[in-house]
């Protein structure tokens, strides 16, 4: 409004009072501050480490900087190249059957008529991923003990006979991966019933009058929606497995022998059992630029916009 000659500003009167320009700040500062201190900060320290000759057990002799010293003992380290080929192993086992079972699962879920039970399955799907990865290897020592397992009694039940579980190579490596297939089956079977609940319904029901084969609706009309999650999918379980520690360690230690040491297995050894952490930490650094690769590569290959 004009005042003396001069235009003078009105002042609009704050709904909220207590509401300042740093309000946003603060509401954001304690997940800011998290995601320093629990992500960044202890990357870039591994980082640093991975170029400096660190163990720990010998302080006196300093942590120098060698530059890429540890990254190439690492690349001619036989031992890390069979964990990580003993990795994409499990990987490459688990995640068709993970994949298969969530896809039936989630075709079952998205039939129309099952009222009540779609909720009550829903919400049991949910128990498995909530279930910590130490507790699942405890559950799988249950299961797959020699003595009391059920595993052996349901053999035993068949007529076919118990086996040493935990204590072969094949039944030690079986184990982990049933426990881990049981464990993530839930998980897919919920982000491809997402997919499924974003096909249009007057599309579908079209496509069902046009064929009788499930088959061709899901190739032509569910499986564009099922792409991103898929994507994300795979992004989310190459993560997982390539630092998968928790499950295994509890259930074989890495063992029998090197049956089931995995990648984060031997890291784990490097790092505090042999106290080599610049090692370690190259280690750790290498993995975490194979997630980067692997995730781009699936984000080139598989995920489409949805037109």
């Amino acid at each position: 409004m004009r005042k003396g000659g001069e235009f003078v500003e009105r002042t609009e009167t704050r709904l909220n009072p207590g509401y300042g320009r740093w309000t946003p700040f603060w509401f954001l500062a304690p997940a800011v501050f998290a995601l320093l201190a629990i992500g960044i900060y202890p990357m870039l320290s591994a980082l640093v480490t991975s170029f400096r000759r660190y163990n720990i057990t010998r302080p006196r002799e300093g942590f120098p900087f060698i530059g890429f010293e540890n990254y190439a003992n690492v690349l001619s380290d036989q031992t890390f190249w069979q964990s990580l080929g003993l990795t994409a192993r499990f990987f490459v086992t688990v995640l068709p059957f993970q994949l298969l079972f969530g896809i039936c699962i989630a075709l079952l879920l998205h039939r129309p008529g099952l009222g009540m039970l779609r909720s009550l399955a829903r919400v049991s799907l949910v128990v498995p991923l909530a279930t910590t990865y130490a507790v699942v290897g405890l559950i799988g020592r249950l299961i797959f003990n020699r003595d009391f397992g059920v595993a052996n009694q349901f053999l035993n039940a068949i007529g076919i006979g118990g086996m040493d579980w935990l204590g072969s190579p094949t039944g030690a490596f079986i184990a982990i991966a049933v426990m881990d297939i049981w464990q993530w089956t839930p998980f897919c079977a919920l982000i491809f019933l997402a997919g499924l609940s974003m096909v249009p319904v007057e599309i579908e029901e079209a496509a069902r009058l046009e064929t009788s084969s499930k088959v061709a609706l899901l190739r032509h009309v569910q499986l564009p929606y099922l792409l991103p999650g898929l994507t994300a999918m795979l992004i989310l379980r190459s993560a997982d497995i390539l630092k998968l520690f928790d499950m295994v360690f509890v259930m074989t230690r890495g063992g029998p022998g090197a049956a089931t040491d995995l990648v984060s297995i031997y890291i784990q050894r490097v790092g505090f059992r042999v106290f080599d952490m610049g090692t370690a930490s190259a280690q750790a650094i290498l993995l975490l630029i194979m997630t980067i690769i692997l995730s781009r590569l699936y984000i080139r290959l598989i995920y489409k916009e949805i037109e």
